[in-house]
């Protein structure tokens, strides 16, 4: 019974590693910039992989992309691989879908961009048609943020530079990515 509750003990306390959700540079929970796609299987062998395989021709074809899904079907991350049809390819980029994941700071996809100014270092914005997009280089990340929340004078248009102080600190995150490239 005492060697029962021992291994019960440790399975809790190291087989639920809070690691398993942390976002590091060249990290994203399990899986790593190294990690390639026929590998997913064993990685995430407790959780479901949904395969969307890109159909069409050389110009009209979609990326791959596996969807991460935990046992309670919570959609966890989005992977694309870098070249389509190889599973011998390795993961460019992480969309973060589940608050479950934070960065070793504690910024999560519900975040804000005051949130992700107080815990990394901003690297570049970049201006685009509806959106502006935030990179944090230390953990090879980018965040989309709707352009709506930006003053009227600075929504149209891309030619506008846009620095941190002209985006409002409660603008929330549109979508959290991570690029390994």
């Amino acid at each position: 019974m005492k060697k029962i509750t021992l291994i019960l003990l440790l399975t809790l306390t190291f087989g639920c590693k809070n690691g398993d959700y942390t976002i590091a540079k060249g990290k994203v929970g399990k899986i790593n910039s190294e990690t390639i796609i026929k590998n997913l299987d064993s990685i995430f062998v407790l959780d479901s992989i949904s395969r969307r395989i890109g159909e069409g021709d050389y110009m009209f074809s979609g990326n791959d992309n596996y969807l991460i899904f935990d046992k309670q079907n919570d959609h966890l991350l989005t992977l694309t691989p870098k070249q389509q049809h190889d599973i011998n390819e390795k993961i460019e980029t992480i969309e973060i879908i589940s608050n479950k994941y934070s960065t070793e700071n504690g910024l999560r996809v519900d975040g804000t961009f005051e949130d992700i100014q107080n815990t990394h270092n901003i690297s570049a914005i970049q201006n685009t048609i509806n959106n502006i997009i935030v990179f944090v280089d230390e953990i090879d990340a980018y965040f989309i943020i709707d352009k709506n929340n930006l003053p009227i004078d600075l929504r149209l248009g891309t030619n506008n530079k846009i620095k941190e102080i002209n985006i409002p600190p409660s603008s929330k995150i549109k979508k959290f990515m991570i690029g390994w490239y």
